[in-house]
């Protein structure tokens, strides 16, 4: 269902759903709303924050383990977004697609409304499942979100992009926590 609202007039909630909806008329919508930029910073801040209380599920302690896994998780989400604009406007990209960093981080930002879903993970028995679906819904709205944002005609170019890039920002995200991690059980 869309909204008869004329574009950039649609609420926050509204977008955040969209985006978790997979909708492309809502990546279409952020990325031509400049004033959108803050929307898509604090949607990627609450997936952050929802992957830091989330992830007590793990058996992570205290209030220092949540922020640990709030910065590791915003974290991945820079290095994510930061090597699929290098692959997907640089190495990869398509005749009409421009590279404006702008509409791809507000594009990408929103792609991490999925991962608020996380804080679900705050129940041992659910937690790794919260986590997985989280993070497969959250590579399909970056692939939507790339798409749209890359101009790109195929789907096909985008899971190409998000995936490499998905590969990357785990990794850097996993050595992170690795080397400067607290111990879970």
């Amino acid at each position: 269902m869309t909204s008869n609202l004329p574009r950039g007039q649609r609420s926050f909630a509204s977008r955040v759903i969209g985006a978790a909806a997979l909708r492309s008329a809502t990546y279409e919508e952020v990325e031509a709303d400049h004033g959108a930029t803050v929307q898509a910073a604090v949607v990627v801040a609450a997936s952050s924050l929802a992957a830091g209380i989330g992830a007590r599920g793990f058996g992570a302690g205290g209030p220092a383990d949540v922020v640990f896994f709030t910065v590791v998780a915003f974290m991945a989400w820079v290095a994510w977004a930061f090597v699929v604009f290098a692959i997907g406007a640089r190495l990869l990209p398509e005749a009409q697609t421009r590279a404006d960093v702008g509409e791809l981080l507000r594009t990408t930002g929103f792609a991490a409304a999925p991962g608020l879903i996380r804080i679900a993970g705050l129940w041992p028995p659910v937690t790794t499942a919260v986590f997985v679906v989280a993070t497969v819904w959250m590579l399909l709205a970056m692939i939507v979100a790339v798409r749209q944002a890359l101009e790109y005609t195929t789907t096909r170019r985008a899971i190409a992009v998000c995936v490499f890039g998905w590969i990357l920002a785990v990794a850097i995200a996993a050595a992170f926590g690795f080397f400067f991690g607290p111990r879970v059980s």
